[in-house]
C-alpha cells in the first residue's frame, strides 16, 4: 500500500518541484508564484480541497490534489481529481492505482459521494487505469469550462 499523507504548509518545498514537473509535462505555462498562490490555501486547510503526498514524507514520489464541491445529483459532497502526478521513474508500479483505491474509501467515511476526473481522450494507458478503478465516462456528458 502506497503511503499517503495529507500535505501541510511545511510540505511546500517538497511539493513545489513535483507540481512544476507535472505542469511542464502537460505544457501548462504556470510559474512558481502562481503555483504557490494556488497551493497555499489547500496546504493551510481550506475546505475547498486538499493535497496528499505519495511515498516517503521526506522524499515524495508523487501527489494528488482533490477539490470538493456539493452535488444534488450525487446526494452530497463530491470531489474532483484536479492533479495526479507520479514521478516518471516510478510509474507503472501501481502507485496511482493504489492511491485511487485508498483515498476514495477513506473519504467515503467523511461523506464523499462521487469522485470525478478529467483525462485526455488519447491517453489510452491512463484511461485504462482509470477504468480499472471504476471511473467511466458519463453518457451524454462532457466537461466544459469557462475561465473567469
Amino acid at each position: 500500500m502506497t503511503a499517503l499523507h495529507l500535505a501541510g504548509p511545511e510540505d511546500l518545498p517538497r511539493l513545489l518541484p513535483l507540481v512544476a514537473a507535472f505542469h511542464e509535462e502537460f505544457g501548462l505555462p504556470l510559474d512558481d508564484d502562481h503555483r504557490v498562490q494556488a497551493l497555499a490555501p489547500l496546504l493551510d486547510g481550506s475546505p475547498y480541497g486538499a493535497v496528499w503526498l505519495m511515498g516517503p514524507s521526506r522524499a515524495p514520489i508523487g501527489y494528488i490534489i482533490l477539490t470538493f464541491g456539493w452535488s444534488v445529483e450525487f446526494g452530497g459532497m463530491d470531489g474532483f481529481v484536479d492533479e495526479l502526478y507520479v514521478r516518471p521513474a516510478v510509474r507503472r508500479r501501481g502507485i496511482a492505482t493504489d492511491v485511487l483505491e485508498q483515498l476514495p474509501k477513506t473519504l467515503a467515511e467523511t461523506g464523499l459521494r462521487a469522485l470525478h476526473l478529467e483525462v485526455r481522450e488519447d491517453d489510452d494507458q491512463t484511461v485504462k487505469m482509470y477504468r480499472r478503478q471504476l471511473f467511466k465516462p458519463r453518457e451524454g456528458y462532457m466537461l466544459m469550462t469557462k475561465k473567469i
